[in-house]
């Protein structure tokens, strides 16, 4: 009896430790369509200050619920761009899955391995967890120490000047021009536009059909974090999306910017889709509608190097309109 005790307090002691390690890794946030019910990701120095009113969205933006940005400081572009080379490497992608997880949890309860395995996946899961925590700490020290520079660069008025030159956009996006927004720091061209509208349905595309790989190509490390949680809990609860691919009705740009090495573009988004969360073994429809499109109003912040073109865009947030 006493050796029997022991063991369960260790497997209970060793499902804590995995449960805290993936709390670092990131929140539990699990939705139907990506990014519906809340607002996350980051916006830079504007993570925490909503975007102006537009046409296509009039009312205040959700404010950022979830975001590794801390209020007062900005997340430098520079950083967010090697951590999504170190995505696409596979690392980050295979370690936001959260499969270490799930599959430790079954060993423990004498569903495959044997104990000695189980400890060795708790010290992966902790050393990795560890190095992940690492990366975010060296991110925000350069974050940090490229403020002054950047904020000398301004005050002085040797930062980058903005492109005089008009943007035109694409006919879905002349439909809804900003209410009275002030010009924008960084013009967007068409082919910019162009670009978001086609990220508008790859992204829930990818999503629709769990291609963590495709969505690594799409997002950024944080907003990769929050989709593959999405979609580790649908798949450890036995669900799954249909998403129809979105139509875009109406769109137009909030604001655009330069901060630290990067540029930034809030674009207002009306479109229509097809959105059900349905039962994996069943086919039942737990959620929404798989014939019925809905209207979904969206704020989509997207970042990309300074100076890129418009393939390099990323998205960095998702705002509810």
């Amino acid at each position: 009896m006493r050796t029997r005790s022991i063991a369960l307090s260790s497997r209970i002691l060793a499902v804590v430790a995995m449960v805290a390690g993936g709390a670092m890794v990131a929140a539990d946030y699990a939705e139907a369509r990506s990014g519906k019910g809340g607002s996350v990701g980051s916006r830079g120095s504007k993570t925490y200050s909503a975007p102006p009113a537009t046409n296509t969205a009039p009312r205040t933006a959700q404010p950022i619920q979830q975001s590794i940005t801390q209020p007062g400081r900005t997340a430098a572009g520079a950083a967010a761009n090697t951590a999504t080379q170190a995505a696409r490497g596979g690392l980050m992608r295979n370690l936001l899955m959260g499969g270490l997880i799930g599959a430790g949890l079954m060993a423990l309860f004498g569903m495959g391995g044997s104990m000695a395995a189980v400890l060795g996946f708790i010290l992966q899961g902790l050393v990795i967890a560890g190095l992940v925590m690492l990366v975010i700490a060296f991110f925000r020290s350069r974050s940090a120490a490229n403020r002054p520079a950047m904020a000398h660069a301004t005050a002085t008025g040797r930062g980058p000047q903005p492109n005089p030159q008009p943007a035109q956009q694409p006919a879905a996006y002349r439909t809804g021009a900003a209410m009275g927004v002030a010009a924008p720091e960084l013009q967007i061209s068409g082919d910019d536009f162009n670009a978001f509208e086609r990220m508008l349905k790859d992204v829930q595309l990818a999503y629709a059909n769990a291609d963590v790989d495709r969505l690594g190509g799409l997002l950024t490390p944080e907003m990769l974090s929050h989709f593959a949680r999405e979609l580790d809990e649908n798949k450890r609860r036995g669900v799954s999306n249909d998403l129809s691919e979105p139509k875009l009705l109406q769109g137009d740009l909030a604001e655009s910017w330069r901060e630290d090495g990067g540029e930034y573009a809030t674009v207002a988004m009306r479109y229509e889709i097809i959105d059900a969360l349905v039962e994996q073994k069943t086919g039942r429809v737990i959620e929404g509608s798989t014939s019925e499109p809905q209207e979904v109003v969206e704020l989509w912040t997207f970042w990309r190097p300074a100076g890129a073109g418009p393939d390099k865009w990323e998205l960095s947030a998702i705002q509810q309109g």
